[in-house]
């Protein structure tokens, strides 16, 4: 089954470290500035309270023909309609996530978390559709996360799949260049547009980073 595109700038929405706007507002920023991927993304709060924020979300994105992915939960990503699933380390495993969305019959992204080179290639195995991969530099949105890997690290994870790899964690403008140029197919962002004065205005300076390192190479 073919699987949607999948865009180069991942924004995560958050309400947790910031409480300015909705899931569905940093969205809607977020891809006002370029943002070609969102993922909702709350740690908190019972499945009700989740749909609350994500339906709205969903519905944003979809208008603006988004992908729009969820954060650990396969079963919310499935009612609320959303383009796809991204799995942590202590979710749901791929391969099953895989086999119920091979049952849908129709496309659905299933992405992973993955902190190492041979993490990204187990998570190809199971049939993820691409690997979050970090932390690649130093990051204060996750509470414990796992040792920075470096541009090394990302470069080894991308050698070890065929399928895309998004580099997450500590990602600024100035490091879209290098996080591509070790052969990351994208970079997702939290708090750097998130947490900014203005979400549009930063997920743009990212979308200009990846427009100027695509148009370099053309």
């Amino acid at each position: 089954m073919p699987t949607p595109p999948l865009g180069r700038l991942h924004v995560l929405t958050d309400t947790a470290l910031q409480t300015r706007f909705s899931h569905a507002a940093v969205a809607g920023a977020a891809i006002e500035g370029g943002a070609d991927t969102i993922q909702f993304r709350q740690k908190s709060g019972g499945p009700r309270d989740l749909l609350s924020g994500l339906l709205p979300t969903v519905e944003r994105c979809h208008s603006a023909g988004v992908p729009c992915l969820v954060d650990d939960h396969l079963d919310l990503a499935l009612a609320a309609g959303a383009t796809g699933v991204h799995l942590g380390q202590t979710d749901l495993p791929v391969r099953y996530a895989r086999a119920v969305a091979d049952r849908l019959g129709e496309p659905f992204l299933v992405g992973a978390t993955a902190t190492t080179a041979q993490g990204a290639a187990a998570a190809e195995a199971e049939g993820a559709d691409y690997v979050g991969f970090g932390p690649v530099f130093p990051t204060a949105s996750k509470a414990n996360p796992a040792s920075v890997k470096g541009l090394d690290g990302l470069r080894a994870a991308c050698e070890a799949v065929s399928i895309p790899v998004v580099a997450i964690a500590g990602i600024t403008p100035e490091r879209v260049g290098p996080c591509l140029d070790a052969g990351a197919w994208g970079v997702a962002v939290l708090s750097a547009v998130t947490c900014a004065d203005d979400p549009a205005e930063a997920a743009a300076t990212f979308r200009a980073e990846i427009d100027r390192w695509l148009s370099d190479r053309t």
